[in-house]
């Protein structure tokens, strides 16, 4: 993994103004250097100016000890290597200024006045040197030498160092652009992976409150008409034996649609394939592979929309099945009035299965908490929308419902609510004047 920006910043280890101390043993040693070859070239200037040889190369020590102070002030290192170029001395100091200076971040007008004056520095004094050596015969070429020598010399001391050093800056400034971009992608996709986090939570939450109502709609409607069969069969059993074997079909009948229901929900919960069992021998463990929530819930939504009757497609019941459920309740003692108004139009799929669910839901909670009572089933088709109200009476007899004693999970108002409002419609439950309960909810379609 590469080092960010901000990591990059905060590993400065190294003494004063260097940040790490390999920068400052390299600068040290470049300082060594050129103090011996000024102070080696101190000693010709000694002799030129007539100086005892210990002034001279005190002096370039001192001056080529310049060099230290490089990353910290470039401008004074390549003004000293102006000043003693007339010595001839600081060649090295001179080279390595300005390619401090051009690779560091001060204004392009400051770098280019320096090198400027570095260059009309080396280029007069080479041309006043090399006039000399003609003068004097050490140089026996034309005169073309003198300008040539002069303006090489000073192009070459020049344009490399300060060529360099802008190119290295620009290098530098990039990688430290990349290494800011590094971190704030790497901050942004900390972000994105908590609200990725959170979203999988979300969906986690409403993957669970959904794959509970499905189950709850598969089950508890069999599960209370069972109990309500249960408690006609108890009380006819010896009066009517002929209703009394009917009802035990029945119940019969609702528990192994219950229980093939329920395993359908569950079987992506099994681990294995059964295989492995067997009589006498211990069945190996299998690994319990993770299942997606989701998966249970597409299960339990195949099963719920299995629920209303023997011949349910997979689509989820509908509307034209409310007969055959209202059915069912009456056959369990319930008195059902059903009216329906207006001429059904074509809906969409989960329109028809969200009011049939509500309806059953109604119907499943009158058989628990007004067993007896009688209900009226209402039905609305409209131009844009789809109404439907379930209200039951006050029952006949109070003592019924808890003779019955079937347990409610208080899920029910909530599930048909939520269902309901998903579509955008609107839900109303409430009890009436003369002691009934009502439930009504409009879909638009």
């Amino acid at each position: 993994m590469t080092t960010t920006g901000e990591e990059h910043t905060a590993a400065g280890t190294g003494p004063w103004w260097w940040v790490r101390w390999r920068s400052a043993v390299l600068d040290a040693s470049l300082a060594l250097a050129s103090a011996v070859e000024c102070a080696g070239e101190g000693i010709r200037f000694a002799h030129d100016a007539g100086l005892p040889v210990p002034v001279g190369v005190g002096f370039g020590v001192v001056a080529g000890s310049v060099l230290l102070l490089r990353r910290k002030w470039p401008i004074a290192v390549v003004l000293v290597s102006i000043a003693i170029t007339p010595a001839q001395m600081g060649y090295l100091m001179g080279l390595v200024g300005l390619y401090t200076l051009a690779a560091s971040e001060l204004p392009r007008r400051i770098i280019g006045a320096l090198a400027g004056m570095s260059f009309a520095g080396m280029l007069i004094v080479t041309f006043v040197r090399a006039h000399q050596g003609v003068v004097r015969g050490d140089v026996t070429m034309g005169d073309w030498f003198v300008p040539f020598a002069s303006l090489t010399t000073a192009i070459g001391m020049t344009a490399p160092p300060v060529l360099l050093g802008l190119y290295m800056g620009a290098r530098r400034r990039l990688m430290e652009s990349l290494r800011e971009r590094a971190d704030s992608l790497e901050r942004e996709l900390m972000l994105l992976a908590e609200r990725a986090e959170e979203r999988a939570e979300w969906a986690r939450n409403e993957e669970r409150t959904r794959i509970a109502r499905e189950m709850h709609d598969v089950v508890a409607h069999r599960v209370s008409l069972m109990v309500v069969h249960a408690a006609a069969l108890q009380a006819v059993a010896r009066k009517d034996p002929e209703k009394a074997v009917r009802n035990a079909a029945l119940v019969g009948d609702m528990g192994r649609q219950a229980l093939t229901e329920l395993r359908e929900m569950l079987g992506v919960l099994r681990t294995g394939d059964g295989s492995g069992s067997g009589s006498g021998s211990a069945a190996r463990v299998q690994p319990v592979p993770s299942v997606p929530l989701a998966a249970v819930g597409v299960a339990a939504a195949a099963a719920a929309s299995r629920a209303a009757g023997d011949s349910g497609s997979a689509e989820g019941p509908c509307l034209a099945e409310l007969e055959e459920l209202i059915g069912q309740s009456a056959a369990a003692g319930m008195v059902v009035d059903l009216s329906v108004e207006g001429d059904a139009g074509a809906y969409a799929p989960e329109v028809e299965q969200t009011a049939y669910r509500v309806v059953q839901e109604a119907l499943t909670n009158v058989h628990k908490h007004a067993a007896g009572a009688k209900t009226h089933v209402r039905l609305a088709h409209r131009v844009s929308e789809i109404a439907m109200q379930v209200e039951n009476e006050c029952p006949p007899e109070p003592g019924a419902v808890s003779s019955v004693h079937l347990p409610s999970g208080g899920n029910g108002l909530l599930g048909m609510k939520e269902r309901v409002a998903a579509l955008g419609g609107v839900f109303v439950s409430g009890s009436t004047d003369g002691g009934g309960f009502r439930v009504s909810a409009v879909i638009p379609t």
